[in-house]
Protein backbone atom coordinates (compact mmCIF):
# COMPACT_ATOMS: atom_id res chain seq x y z
CA UNK A 1 0.00 0.00 0.00
CA UNK A 2 1.34 3.38 -0.98
CA UNK A 3 0.19 6.46 0.95
CA UNK A 4 -0.11 9.59 -1.19
CA UNK A 5 -1.58 12.03 1.33
CA UNK A 6 -2.51 12.01 5.00
CA UNK A 7 -4.45 14.93 6.48
CA UNK A 8 -5.76 14.09 9.95
CA UNK A 9 -6.74 16.17 12.93
CA UNK A 10 -7.52 14.23 16.10
CA UNK A 11 -7.83 11.03 13.99
CA UNK A 12 -10.40 12.63 11.67
CA UNK A 13 -9.74 13.43 8.04
CA UNK A 14 -8.49 12.07 4.72
CA UNK A 15 -5.96 9.45 3.69
CA UNK A 16 -5.23 9.04 -0.03
CA UNK A 17 -3.59 5.81 -1.11
CA UNK A 18 -2.87 3.40 -3.95
CA UNK A 19 -3.63 -0.31 -3.51
CA UNK A 20 -0.76 -2.56 -4.57
CA UNK A 21 -1.88 -6.10 -3.70
CA UNK A 22 -4.72 -8.39 -2.69
CA UNK A 23 -3.56 -7.89 0.91
CA UNK A 24 -4.32 -4.16 0.61
CA UNK A 25 -7.89 -4.94 -0.49
CA UNK A 26 -8.29 -7.25 2.51
CA UNK A 27 -7.07 -4.51 4.85
CA UNK A 28 -9.56 -2.05 3.35
CA UNK A 29 -12.40 -4.48 4.03
CA UNK A 30 -11.82 -3.93 7.75
CA UNK A 31 -11.01 -0.22 7.47
CA UNK A 32 -14.08 0.98 5.56
CA UNK A 33 -17.28 1.37 7.57
CA UNK A 34 -20.85 2.53 6.83
CA UNK A 35 -20.89 6.33 6.66
CA UNK A 36 -17.29 6.72 5.45
CA UNK A 37 -16.71 8.74 2.26
CA UNK A 38 -14.60 7.09 -0.46
CA UNK A 39 -13.42 8.90 -3.61
CA UNK A 40 -12.19 6.99 -6.67
CA UNK A 41 -12.35 7.02 -10.45
CA UNK A 42 -15.10 4.77 -11.77
CA UNK A 43 -17.24 4.16 -14.82
CA UNK A 44 -20.75 5.63 -14.70
CA UNK A 45 -23.49 5.47 -17.29
CA UNK A 46 -24.11 8.90 -18.80
CA UNK A 47 -27.53 9.32 -20.36
CA UNK A 48 -27.26 10.90 -23.80
CA UNK A 49 -29.63 13.46 -25.23
CA UNK A 50 -32.72 11.74 -26.60
CA UNK A 51 -35.59 12.50 -28.89
CA UNK A 52 -38.77 10.62 -29.63
CA UNK A 53 -37.59 9.20 -32.96
CA UNK A 54 -34.11 7.83 -32.15
CA UNK A 55 -32.97 7.65 -28.53
CA UNK A 56 -29.21 7.57 -28.17
CA UNK A 57 -27.55 4.64 -26.41
CA UNK A 58 -26.39 5.31 -22.87
CA UNK A 59 -22.62 5.75 -22.67
CA UNK A 60 -20.23 4.84 -19.83
CA UNK A 61 -17.59 7.41 -18.99
CA UNK A 62 -14.79 7.51 -16.43
CA UNK A 63 -15.61 9.95 -13.64
CA UNK A 64 -14.38 10.59 -10.10
CA UNK A 65 -17.15 10.08 -7.56
CA UNK A 66 -17.45 10.39 -3.81
CA UNK A 67 -19.45 7.51 -2.31
CA UNK A 68 -20.90 7.31 1.19
CA UNK A 69 -20.27 3.70 2.16
CA UNK A 70 -23.16 1.38 2.94
CA UNK A 71 -21.59 -2.05 2.38
CA UNK A 72 -18.17 -3.52 1.52
CA UNK A 73 -17.54 -6.91 -0.12
CA UNK A 74 -14.11 -8.57 -0.44
CA UNK A 75 -13.88 -10.91 -3.46
CA UNK A 76 -10.63 -12.78 -2.82
CA UNK A 77 -10.73 -14.97 -5.93
CA UNK A 78 -11.40 -12.11 -8.34
CA UNK A 79 -8.92 -9.72 -6.66
CA UNK A 80 -11.54 -7.07 -6.09
CA UNK A 81 -13.14 -5.05 -3.29
CA UNK A 82 -16.64 -3.76 -4.03
CA UNK A 83 -17.74 -0.62 -2.17
CA UNK A 84 -21.50 -0.01 -2.34
CA UNK A 85 -23.14 3.29 -1.40
CA UNK A 86 -24.77 6.51 -2.52
CA UNK A 87 -23.07 9.27 -4.50
CA UNK A 88 -22.38 12.39 -2.41
CA UNK A 89 -20.02 14.20 -4.81
CA UNK A 90 -19.86 14.15 -8.60
CA UNK A 91 -22.62 13.40 -11.09
CA UNK A 92 -25.98 11.87 -10.12
CA UNK A 93 -25.71 12.86 -6.45
CA UNK A 94 -28.07 10.75 -4.38
CA UNK A 95 -27.98 7.80 -6.80
CA UNK A 96 -26.64 4.40 -5.84
CA UNK A 97 -23.25 3.27 -7.16
CA UNK A 98 -20.58 0.60 -6.63
CA UNK A 99 -16.84 1.28 -6.72
CA UNK A 100 -14.65 -1.64 -7.83
CA UNK A 101 -11.32 -1.35 -6.00
CA UNK A 102 -8.50 -3.41 -7.54
CA UNK A 103 -4.70 -3.51 -7.61
CA UNK A 104 -3.43 -0.07 -8.61
CA UNK A 105 -6.60 1.82 -7.65
CA UNK A 106 -6.05 5.39 -6.43
CA UNK A 107 -8.61 6.27 -3.74
CA UNK A 108 -9.21 8.67 -0.87
CA UNK A 109 -10.94 7.76 2.38
CA UNK A 110 -12.49 10.40 4.64
CA UNK A 111 -13.61 9.21 8.08
CA UNK A 112 -13.03 9.21 11.81
CA UNK A 113 -10.14 6.79 12.07
CA UNK A 114 -9.87 4.25 14.89
CA UNK A 115 -6.41 3.41 16.23
CA UNK A 116 -6.51 -0.17 14.94
CA UNK A 117 -7.43 1.12 11.46
CA UNK A 118 -4.47 3.50 11.43
CA UNK A 119 -2.32 0.59 12.59
CA UNK A 120 -3.59 -1.44 9.61
CA UNK A 121 -2.55 1.34 7.24
CA UNK A 122 0.92 1.43 8.79
CA UNK A 123 1.19 -2.36 8.68
CA UNK A 124 0.14 -2.50 5.03
CA UNK A 125 2.82 0.08 4.18
CA UNK A 126 5.53 -1.88 6.00
CA UNK A 127 4.42 -5.21 4.52
CA UNK A 128 4.82 -3.87 0.99
CA UNK A 129 8.55 -3.40 1.71
CA UNK A 130 9.14 -6.94 3.02
CA UNK A 131 10.29 -9.88 0.89
CA UNK A 132 7.45 -11.92 -0.63
CA UNK A 133 7.48 -15.59 0.33
CA UNK A 134 5.84 -18.81 -0.81
CA UNK A 135 5.75 -22.11 1.07
CA UNK A 136 6.02 -25.40 -0.82
CA UNK A 137 5.32 -28.65 1.05
CA UNK A 138 6.13 -32.08 -0.36
CA UNK A 139 6.11 -35.77 0.49
CA UNK A 140 6.10 -38.87 -1.72
CA UNK A 141 3.51 -38.39 -4.46
CA UNK A 142 1.90 -35.26 -3.03
CA UNK A 143 2.86 -31.58 -2.95
CA UNK A 144 1.28 -28.13 -2.73
CA UNK A 145 2.24 -24.46 -2.88
CA UNK A 146 0.91 -21.60 -0.77
CA UNK A 147 1.41 -17.84 -1.13
CA UNK A 148 2.10 -16.14 2.21
CA UNK A 149 -0.27 -13.21 2.48
CA UNK A 150 -1.03 -10.91 5.40
CA UNK A 151 -4.39 -12.59 5.98
CA UNK A 152 -3.13 -16.17 5.72
CA UNK A 153 -1.48 -18.69 3.43
CA UNK A 154 -3.43 -19.01 0.19
CA UNK A 155 -3.00 -22.38 -1.54
CA UNK A 156 -2.22 -21.65 -5.19
CA UNK A 157 -1.62 -25.14 -6.60
CA UNK A 158 -1.33 -28.80 -5.64
CA UNK A 159 -0.11 -32.00 -7.24
CA UNK A 160 -0.83 -35.65 -6.48
CA UNK A 161 0.59 -38.73 -8.18
CA UNK A 162 0.56 -42.39 -7.26
CA UNK A 163 4.10 -43.73 -7.00
CA UNK A 164 4.94 -47.41 -6.80
CA UNK A 165 8.09 -48.90 -5.32
CA UNK A 166 11.12 -48.60 -7.54
CA UNK A 167 9.40 -46.31 -10.02
CA UNK A 168 12.25 -43.84 -10.35
CA UNK A 169 11.03 -42.45 -13.65
CA UNK A 170 7.58 -41.68 -12.27
CA UNK A 171 9.19 -39.98 -9.27
CA UNK A 172 11.30 -37.83 -11.58
CA UNK A 173 8.17 -36.96 -13.59
CA UNK A 174 6.47 -35.94 -10.35
CA UNK A 175 9.48 -33.82 -9.34
CA UNK A 176 9.61 -32.27 -12.81
CA UNK A 177 5.94 -31.28 -12.80
CA UNK A 178 6.20 -29.83 -9.30
CA UNK A 179 9.36 -27.93 -10.23
CA UNK A 180 7.46 -26.33 -13.12
CA UNK A 181 4.60 -25.30 -10.83
CA UNK A 182 7.04 -23.93 -8.27
CA UNK A 183 8.98 -21.94 -10.86
CA UNK A 184 5.79 -20.28 -12.09
CA UNK A 185 4.60 -19.52 -8.52
CA UNK A 186 7.99 -18.13 -7.47
CA UNK A 187 8.41 -15.66 -10.34
CA UNK A 188 7.51 -12.60 -8.24
CA UNK A 189 8.74 -13.68 -4.78
CA UNK A 190 12.11 -13.30 -3.09
CA UNK A 191 12.12 -16.57 -1.11
CA UNK A 192 10.74 -20.11 -1.17
CA UNK A 193 10.40 -22.26 1.95
CA UNK A 194 10.46 -25.96 1.01
CA UNK A 195 9.03 -28.10 3.81
CA UNK A 196 7.78 -31.57 4.58
CA UNK A 197 8.48 -34.79 6.50
CA UNK A 198 11.29 -37.24 5.75
CA UNK A 199 13.85 -37.04 2.97
CA UNK A 200 11.57 -36.26 0.01
CA UNK A 201 12.06 -32.50 0.31
CA UNK A 202 15.87 -32.95 0.33
CA UNK A 203 15.71 -35.20 -2.74
CA UNK A 204 13.48 -32.67 -4.48
CA UNK A 205 15.83 -29.83 -3.53
CA UNK A 206 18.76 -31.72 -5.12
CA UNK A 207 16.59 -32.21 -8.22
CA UNK A 208 15.84 -28.48 -8.18
CA UNK A 209 19.53 -27.55 -7.98
CA UNK A 210 20.10 -29.34 -11.27
CA UNK A 211 16.81 -28.54 -13.04
CA UNK A 212 16.24 -24.94 -11.80
CA UNK A 213 19.46 -23.67 -10.17
CA UNK A 214 18.27 -20.03 -9.91
CA UNK A 215 15.11 -21.13 -8.11
CA UNK A 216 17.15 -23.36 -5.79
CA UNK A 217 19.28 -20.36 -4.77
CA UNK A 218 16.30 -18.64 -3.13
CA UNK A 219 14.93 -21.84 -1.55
CA UNK A 220 15.43 -22.84 2.10
CA UNK A 221 14.49 -26.14 3.74
CA UNK A 222 12.28 -26.60 6.81
CA UNK A 223 11.21 -29.80 8.61
CA UNK A 224 7.49 -30.33 9.19
CA UNK A 225 5.49 -33.40 10.19
CA UNK A 226 2.80 -32.78 7.57
CA UNK A 227 2.11 -31.04 4.26
CA UNK A 228 -0.71 -28.87 2.93
CA UNK A 229 -2.45 -26.40 5.23
CA UNK A 230 -1.19 -28.16 8.36
CA UNK A 231 2.33 -27.96 7.01
CA UNK A 232 1.92 -24.27 6.23
CA UNK A 233 0.90 -23.65 9.85
CA UNK A 234 3.90 -25.61 11.16
CA UNK A 235 6.23 -23.46 9.06
CA UNK A 236 4.63 -20.32 10.52
CA UNK A 237 4.82 -21.58 14.11
CA UNK A 238 8.48 -22.45 13.68
CA UNK A 239 9.21 -18.86 12.65
CA UNK A 240 10.65 -19.74 9.22
CA UNK A 241 8.70 -16.97 7.48
CA UNK A 242 9.60 -14.44 10.18
CA UNK A 243 13.30 -15.21 9.74
CA UNK A 244 12.95 -14.06 6.14
CA UNK A 245 10.49 -11.18 6.53
CA UNK A 246 11.52 -10.02 10.06
CA UNK A 247 7.98 -10.51 11.38
CA UNK A 248 4.86 -11.52 9.48
CA UNK A 249 1.34 -10.82 10.63
CA UNK A 250 0.17 -14.43 10.31
CA UNK A 251 3.35 -15.78 11.89
CA UNK A 252 2.63 -13.61 14.93
CA UNK A 253 -0.98 -14.82 15.04
CA UNK A 254 0.08 -18.48 14.83
CA UNK A 255 2.41 -18.07 17.81
CA UNK A 256 -0.14 -16.14 19.88
CA UNK A 257 -2.93 -18.69 19.34
CA UNK A 258 -0.53 -21.49 20.29
CA UNK A 259 0.38 -19.62 23.49
CA UNK A 260 -3.31 -18.99 24.23
CA UNK A 261 -4.28 -22.66 23.79
CA UNK A 262 -1.40 -23.69 26.06
CA UNK A 263 -2.55 -21.31 28.82
CA UNK A 264 -6.16 -22.46 28.47
CA UNK A 265 -5.11 -26.13 28.72
CA UNK A 266 -3.43 -25.54 32.09
CA UNK A 267 -6.12 -23.13 33.34
CA UNK A 268 -3.47 -20.45 33.35
CA UNK A 269 -3.21 -16.78 32.45
CA UNK A 270 -5.87 -16.64 29.73
CA UNK A 271 -9.49 -15.61 29.26
CA UNK A 272 -11.82 -16.17 26.32
CA UNK A 273 -15.35 -15.18 25.41
CA UNK A 274 -16.65 -11.62 25.73
CA UNK A 275 -17.86 -11.90 29.34
CA UNK A 276 -14.62 -13.38 30.73
CA UNK A 277 -12.43 -11.01 28.73
CA UNK A 278 -14.37 -7.95 29.92
CA UNK A 279 -14.07 -9.22 33.47
CA UNK A 280 -10.29 -9.59 33.05
CA UNK A 281 -10.07 -6.03 31.72
CA UNK A 282 -12.04 -4.67 34.68
CA UNK A 283 -9.18 -5.99 36.83
CA UNK A 284 -6.48 -4.53 34.56
CA UNK A 285 -5.24 -8.03 33.75
CA UNK A 286 -5.08 -7.96 29.93
CA UNK A 287 -1.58 -8.02 28.48
CA UNK A 288 -2.54 -8.96 24.90
CA UNK A 289 -6.08 -8.85 23.53
CA UNK A 290 -6.82 -11.21 20.65
CA UNK A 291 -9.89 -10.30 18.59
CA UNK A 292 -11.18 -11.77 15.32
CA UNK A 293 -11.56 -9.29 12.47
CA UNK A 294 -15.15 -10.36 11.76
CA UNK A 295 -16.21 -9.95 15.41
CA UNK A 296 -14.56 -6.52 15.50
CA UNK A 297 -16.43 -5.49 12.34
CA UNK A 298 -19.86 -6.66 13.56
CA UNK A 299 -19.38 -5.30 17.09
CA UNK A 300 -18.21 -1.99 15.65
CA UNK A 301 -21.39 -1.70 13.58
CA UNK A 302 -23.32 -1.96 16.85
CA UNK A 303 -21.07 0.66 18.44
CA UNK A 304 -20.27 -1.47 21.48
CA UNK A 305 -16.59 -2.32 21.12
CA UNK A 306 -14.54 0.86 20.66
CA UNK A 307 -14.84 2.04 24.26
CA UNK A 308 -13.63 -1.35 25.45
CA UNK A 309 -10.65 -1.26 23.07
CA UNK A 310 -9.70 2.19 24.37
CA UNK A 311 -9.82 0.86 27.93
CA UNK A 312 -7.43 -1.94 26.98
CA UNK A 313 -5.05 0.55 25.33
CA UNK A 314 -5.18 2.92 28.32
CA UNK A 315 -4.19 0.06 30.64
CA UNK A 316 -1.15 -0.63 28.42
CA UNK A 317 -2.69 -3.70 26.82
CA UNK A 318 -1.68 -4.75 23.32
CA UNK A 319 -4.41 -5.41 20.73
CA UNK A 320 -3.95 -7.95 17.92
CA UNK A 321 -6.67 -8.31 15.27
CA UNK A 322 -6.74 -11.86 13.83
CA UNK A 323 -7.58 -12.76 10.24
CA UNK A 324 -10.49 -15.21 10.04
CA UNK A 325 -9.27 -16.20 6.58
CA UNK A 326 -6.68 -18.49 8.21
CA UNK A 327 -6.58 -21.22 10.86
CA UNK A 328 -5.43 -19.18 13.93
CA UNK A 329 -8.32 -16.74 13.38
CA UNK A 330 -10.75 -19.63 12.90
CA UNK A 331 -9.61 -21.13 16.20
CA UNK A 332 -10.17 -17.77 17.86
CA UNK A 333 -13.67 -17.64 16.35
CA UNK A 334 -14.44 -21.01 17.94
CA UNK A 335 -13.62 -19.44 21.32
CA UNK A 336 -16.13 -16.65 20.78
CA UNK A 337 -13.93 -14.44 18.59
CA UNK A 338 -12.17 -12.75 21.51
CA UNK A 339 -9.58 -13.87 24.05
CA UNK A 340 -6.74 -12.45 26.11
CA UNK A 341 -3.34 -13.39 27.41
CA UNK A 342 -3.20 -12.04 30.94
CA UNK A 343 -0.65 -10.47 33.23
CA UNK A 344 -1.91 -12.65 36.08
CA UNK A 345 -4.41 -15.45 36.49
CA UNK A 346 -8.03 -14.37 36.98
CA UNK A 347 -10.59 -16.61 38.63
CA UNK A 348 -13.60 -17.29 36.35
Amino acid sequence: MKILKKQLKFNEGEISLVTESLDDLWHLKYILEPGDIVYAFTKRTIEGATDKLRPEKADKKTVRLGIQVEKVEFHKFSNRLRVHGTIVDGIDVGAYHTLNIEDGTNLSVIKIWKNDQLERIKEAQMASLRPKVIIATIEEGEACIGMVRQFGVEESSSLRQSLGKGEGNRRNEFFGEFASQLKWAAEKVEAVILAGPGFTKSDFFEFLQVREPELAKKTVLEDTSSIGMSGFQEVLRRGAVDRITQESRIGREAKLIEELMKEISINGKAAYGMEDVRNAQSLGAIETLLIADELLRTEREGGAIDGFLKDVEHSQGRIVVFSTEFEPGKKLESLGGIAALLRFRVAP
